[in-house]
């Protein structure tokens, strides 16, 4: 292994921190897209993606078959490497590339799990849904505050978590109204993408782009105004079919647990040393937050001595800081998703040995163009997730600028809400709303999401650069 990395160009060094594959030598690829082998490898691919897709009707969990399919291509992949000649360590050097890439983004996502889950148990979120419910708002008033809470929370916490928030609030007052729950959900939906978009910390796609190395973390504030564009069009459109009444008033106070301040305020400090031991000292950002990881744990240790000697010091009781322990939070972490970043990983980087990345990246970025390939990108993840769209187009590793890979950035994450199957928040609400907010109600107003991405991306080109696509 080292001597594969001194034979890399200096150049190439700074990526390889983060991901090893993405510097990977022409050379290093089998090349055999034509090979009835590979063939099979693809459809594997599909057929699990199919399953992911159609997880809701299942009720199969997508980490499932795509961690199935990855094991399954990447055997597929030695039995034809055998025959092409490549050595056992050739081979093994390709597994590891996409090992180390996941590892690190694995332990970044872990923490930030882990922090949010901790955050739920002090009743953070509970006490700001607590909160909303006794302000006295308007239908519209609500759709509103919702909405823009959803925008400025999710860079934050992830999409998921910010329209589960949100979702609460919008069943706990909107009653019987139908209208509604499914407009103020379709807005939370877009909000918490588009919040997301602009913050490396706001969607698994943000932060791949930025531990790839392709945009610094200052730069992804550029996209601040496109993401708010993309929010508010739609938002303004469809508050005028909100209703206009009260809804009747919801007695539901809940108080944040003691700690649950300071743990806020942990997670704010853990993604400064993150982002500073990226830029100040070289590191990869997961060392930054497994150290932030560590502050937790010594916080809670804090709590559940201070809670054992002297209960007097935490009225709510000694019970709330023997609940509070961390590693039950990195139990309740999403492994799910983890487990599916995986497959997804494994999978799309065996495709990527084959070959088929680089002929799919000659097509488009070379023979369409960066921009209108970045655009249609965005639209293909409202029907295939994000995630495999960004790491597939990290795959093939186009020669593009700045401007470019936060193009690629805001479209692959405001676009999965052109359909409600295109993100984690629009499939977790769908769960959640008891058939008031669904794929059919949420088509309904694609056609105004649609005015949103068209406006955020000309928004993109008129602020952060080039005239013309």
């Amino acid at each position: 292994m080292n001597m594969w990395r001194k034979a890399r160009s200096a150049s190439a060094g700074a990526l390889a921190i983060f991901f090893p594959q993405l510097t990977w030598a022409a050379e290093d690829l089998l090349r055999v897209t034509t090979h009835p082998v590979a063939w099979v490898c693809v459809f594997i691919f599909v057929a699990a993606y199919i399953a992911v897709m159609a997880e809701e009707k299942i009720h199969l969990r997508k980490s499932k078959p795509v961690i199935l399919a990855a094991g399954v291509i990447w055997a597929l992949i030695a039995w034809v490497a055998k025959e092409q000649g490549v050595s056992h360590y050739d081979l093994k050097r390709a597994v590891m590339h996409d090992l180390e890439e996941y590892a690190a983004m694995f332990l970044f996502l872990l923490v930030a799990m882990t922090y949010v889950n901790a955050m739920e148990e002090r009743q953070v979120f509970a006490s700001l849904r607590s909160w909303l419910v006794q302000k006295g708002y308007s239908f519209r008033e609500l759709f509103w505050v919702t909405g823009v809470l959803a925008f400025f929370i999710s860079p934050v916490a992830d999409n998921l978590t910010t329209a589960l928030l949100m979702g609460a609030v919008i069943m706990a007052v909107g009653q019987k109204d139908v209208r509604f729950i499914s407009l103020s959900m379709v807005n939370v939906v877009v909000a918490s993408n588009a919040g997301g978009a602009f913050s490396p910390f706001g969607d698994i796609t943000t932060l791949m782009v930025w531990q790839a190395g392709k945009v610094q973390f200052a730069e992804f504030f550029s996209l601040f105004i496109p993401s708010l564009v993309n929010f508010l069009v739609p938002a303004m459109i469809m508050s005028a079919f909100v209703s206009k009444g009260q809804p009747l008033p919801v007695k539901d106070q809940v108080a944040i647990r003691p700690g649950g301040l300071m743990i806020c305020l942990l997670f704010l400090l853990t993604i400064a040393i993150a982002v500073s031991f990226e830029h100040s000292l070289g590191l990869p950002p997961f060392m930054g937050m497994m150290t932030g990881l560590a502050l937790l744990m010594f916080y809670t240790y804090f709590l559940r001595v201070q809670g054992l000697t002297s209960s007097k010091q935490f009225p709510s009781g000694m019970h709330d800081h023997e609940d509070l322990d961390v590693f039950q939070r990195v139990a309740r972490a999403e492994w799910d998703t983890l487990l599916f970043f995986f497959g997804v990983i494994f999978s799309v980087g065996g495709l990527r040995y084959l070959g088929y990345l680089e002929v799919v990246s000659k097509l488009m970025y070379e023979d369409i163009g960066a921009g209108w390939t970045n655009i249609s990108a965005g639209v293909i993840s409202a029907i295939v997730d994000n995630i495999p769209v960004m790491f597939a187009i990290l795959g093939m590793n186009p020669q593009m600028d700045t401007f470019q890979w936060l193009l690629i950035t805001l479209t692959a994450g405001v676009g999965g809400s052109l359909l409600s199957v295109g993100s984690a928040a629009g499939v977790a609400l769908m769960g959640t709303s008891k058939g008031h907010y669904t794929f059919l109600s949420h088509l309904r107003w694609s056609w105004v999401i649609v005015l949103g991405y068209i406006a955020s991306i000309l928004a993109h080109f008129l602020l952060n650069g080039e005239p013309l696509i």
